[in-house]
């Protein structure tokens, strides 16, 4: 009894010390890092990788859509393809007149540093994550990033399916409020994703796939992918949504860009804030099986099994991590001349999307073969929605794929 008596005084002593000392100062808080922007890294092939001679001593500046801006923000940037160090210099961030535009507003141009140092060297097969950077960012809005180059890789690392506009001039004009006289290419270089805190955005959705995903067939600088669509309705909720699309990509083998289960990690669960991820990846493995010889049944059935371990794979990652794991059909390809697809090959596209619908295996199923097949022909796109090659949506069938996601998927 006595020792409570002595503990309950010793608990008013401190009280009353407390009361007498004034109002405690509250931490500052954690700063909440969300994705808002990502792409996927490859190298880059022959038809879009940087000359050495033009890329060597020059600056580069790429342009990004952003739909959910914040008030600091922090860029990534990527060696990951490289067998050796990467030197960048006078790296800059700034808001741009709009995507695929060069013109800056000089009044709003950020230096960026990593570990307080303006000049940096990225190790082979490595990210940076830049120190943070005061700069508000509306939603919806455009940010140039630029840097100057030293030197160039030998193996490099980027985006060639940007269908965004960048701009190459010889020397360190990182700073310049605009290139007019740079080489101009639609394709991106080193940036890998751009990170905010104190904006709308509380969550990520990661859509993960091919070149549906990357947005084959739209206008550069049209910002008109189905995640792009996606993003546009989501507007007014806390999800910004990332695409990690690469085109010609497998689940199972190497093609353009690392396949889906070396590159997942990365892609994924490396991004700030991730909550959830679409996947919607496998046309190509199941093109690339016949496109060149017809293959035995017991190879079209051994197929079908990998795709779904595949999958699974993908499903214990996400579930690891905490994140819900959506998976969408396969969409339909026959008709495709790259591909010349027969009726073996709809059966395994049937089989593969049959399991995606029934197992139960993803959190949810996202039917992007029902929104853009033909009630005429179910192996064929509708030709409403197709670009003309058979394979990819065009504009429509895009739009058409984003209307299919339920929005009820994010609300958690």
């Amino acid at each position: 009894m006595a020792l409570f008596r002595l503990t309950r005084r010793a608990a008013f002593a401190a009280g009353l010390a407390l009361a007498l000392a004034g109002p405690v100062c509250a931490e500052t808080p954690a700063p909440h890092w969300v994705t808002v922007w990502s792409t996927a890294q490859m190298t880059p092939g022959a038809d879009s990788a940087l000359s050495p001679t033009d890329a060597t001593g020059a600056t580069l500046r790429q342009t990004i859509h952003i739909a959910k801006g914040g008030k600091t923000l922090r860029l990534r940037l990527s060696n990951a393809m490289g067998t050796e160090p990467l030197r960048l210099r006078n790296i800059h961030v700034a808001p741009a007149a709009a995507t695929g535009v060069s013109a800056i507003d000089p009044a709003d141009d950020r230096p960026v540093t990593f570990g307080g140092q303006g000049d940096i060297v990225i190790p082979a097969g490595a990210d940076y994550i830049s120190d943070p950077i005061e700069l508000a960012l509306a939603d919806q809005s455009s940010l140039a990033i630029s840097f100057h180059m030293p030197e160039t890789s030998k193996q490099q690392t980027g985006h060639p399916g940007s269908r965004t506009t960048s701009w190459l001039v010889s020397g360190d004009h990182a700073a310049d409020a605009d290139l007019p006289n740079a080489q101009k290419f639609d394709h991106w270089f080193n940036i890998a994703a751009v990170d905010v805190d104190g904006g709308s955005a509380s969550a990520a959705v990661v859509a993960f796939g091919d070149s549906i995903t990357d947005g084959y067939g739209i206008k550069p600088n049209s910002d008109a992918r189905w995640p792009d669509f996606l993003a546009a309705r989501l507007k007014d909720t806390s999800v910004a949504v990332l695409n990690a699309g690469i085109g010609g990509n497998r689940l199972l083998l190497d093609g353009l860009g690392p396949n889906g289960q070396a590159r997942f990690d990365r892609d994924v669960l490396s991004q700030s804030g991730v909550k959830y991820v679409i996947v919607l990846e496998g046309v190509n493995d199941l093109g690339m099986l016949t496109r060149d010889a017809p293959v035995t049944a017991e190879a079209h059935a051994a197929l079908v099994t990998q795709i779904k371990t595949a999958y699974l794979q993908m499903i214990a990652k996400a579930h690891s991590h905490g994140l819900k794991i959506y998976g969408g059909t396969i969409t339909p390809f026959m008709g495709m001349d790259y591909y010349h697809p027969d009726a073996l090959n709809e059966a395994d596209r049937q089989a593969v999307n049959t399991w995606i619908r029934t197992s139960g295996a993803f959190d949810a199923v996202i039917d992007f073969d029902a929104a853009l097949r033909d009630p005429a022909q179910p192996d064929r796109l509708s030709p409403a929605y197709d670009s003309g090659d058979h394979l990819h949506p065009s504009s429509a069938g895009y739009k058409a794929m984003a209307e299919m996601v339920d929005l009820k998927l994010f609300e958690n």
